[in-house]
């Protein structure tokens, strides 16, 4: 069901939180606040569009500094006073230059997060325009893609070998290794992870 801006409850400034999350990465980007004007024009623009509380107006997100965000879905809670924005960033989200507003930890940092892939592919996408000499990604990239197939195929295999030996560790480094070539073939075939996902999200509701 696709609801409207009517059923948002906005509260006394007419204003509505709005929590903003990389579609790919599934990271927390930033949070900031919206106005029923800034809300038409970033579902008419299909850009990120909010209101400034200090400034007192409406403000696009990358207007200055080229840092834009891309509206791919936009949903809204189950109280109706919050929105979620899914977007597509054309740079980093926080005025400090980080990717995400919320870079600082105030525990220790959880390793093995459903969303690091999605935070390798934004930094494969940096990688491949940096000097080839410093880079293994601009390297191998640069050689083409016959070399990038290469390297998935010995990958693939290397991860095959792994896990019909049975070898927990060898599996675990090798499918690794294969994911990385992996997406590093995507990025370099002018693809990226959500076309993959949504063929599978085809294939997944044909089946159901």
């Amino acid at each position: 069901m696709v609801f409207s801006l009517n059923e948002i409850k906005f509260n006394k400034d007419g204003l509505v939180p709005v929590i903003v999350q990389d579609v790919l990465s599934a990271e927390v980007l930033m949070m900031a606040w919206a106005n029923r004007e800034s809300l038409e024009q970033t579902l008419s623009g299909g850009e990120m569009v909010f209101w400034s509380r200090s400034r007192k107006k409406i403000w696009r997100k990358g207007a200055t500094s080229g840092n834009t965000m891309k509206l791919k879905e936009l949903r809204i809670d189950c109280d109706g006073d919050t929105l979620l924005a899914f977007v597509e960033p054309a740079g980093p989200a926080c005025h400090t230059g980080e990717r995400s507003c919320f870079y600082r930890l105030m525990t220790e940092p959880q390793s093995g997060k459903g969303s690091f892939p999605g935070i390798l592919w934004r930094f494969l996408e940096k990688r491949r325009h940096d000097d080839p000499s410093e880079s293994y990604t601009a390297r191998l990239i640069s050689k083409g893609l016959r070399r990038v197939a290469q390297k998935v195929g010995e990958e693939g295999v290397e991860t095959a070998l792994a896990v019909a030996a049975g070898d927990r560790a060898e599996t675990i480094y090798e499918a690794a290794d294969l994911l990385y070539h992996l997406q590093t073939a995507l990025l370099a075939s002018g693809l990226t992870p959500l076309d993959v996902y949504a063929e599978l999200e085809r294939r997944h509701t044909k089946g159901s």
